[in-house]
């Protein structure tokens, strides 16, 4: 398989999860292991471009195709605007959903570049966030979405709902 651009070979056990293979063997402890049961979505990584739940994939599954962990997020010591957009509008609180919803909004971003509030909350409903309520994530995924270079620069013209953002960050 190719693990964020890099051919990985190795010999695993049949009944080994994708998010041990990648946490245990490769050493990719940004994707968190949460319930085994693909309910919470903390372990979500890409699978040939797609999100998936790496609780559910064997690591054999993913023989001949393309992982993708949040790891791969971050180019040449820039962060990716999903990243930037979770600093800036507090998108995390502990952290342990973090790296799920990054690449799921990232996913999202790649499909559809300016999201409705709507888009984001059904795109992130497979996940599940103990800590912020989701407002703090939705609007994290919208500044990415707004800031496409991840470079600050203002790009919210034309979005129905960057008035209510501007005030957001105004009363902040």
């Amino acid at each position: 398989m190719t693990v964020n651009g890099d051919e990985v070979t190795e010999e695993v056990e049949p009944r080994l999860l994708l998010v041990h293979f990648l946490r245990d063997t490769l050493g990719l402890t940004g994707t968190h292991w949460g319930c085994d049961t693909s309910n919470c979505g903390t372990c979500v990584v890409w699978l040939d471009g797609e999100p998936v739940k790496s609780c559910t994939v064997l690591a054999a599954m993913a023989d001949g195709h393309d992982v993708r962990t949040v790891e791969s997020l971050e180019q040449d010591g820039v962060l990716d605007p999903i990243q930037q957009g979770f600093m800036e509008c507090h998108g995390l609180q502990c952290g342990f959903c973090t790296p799920g919803m990054m690449m799921t909004g990232r996913a999202l971003l790649d499909r559809d570049p300016h999201p409705s509030e709507d888009t984001i909350r059904e795109a992130i409903s497979g996940q599940i966030c103990r800590c912020t309520g989701y407002t703090t994530i939705v609007r994290s995924i919208e500044w990415a979405a707004d800031h496409p270079a991840g470079d600050g620069a203002d790009n919210t013209e034309g979005r129905p709902d960057a008035a209510d953002a501007k005030q957001v960050e105004e009363v902040s």
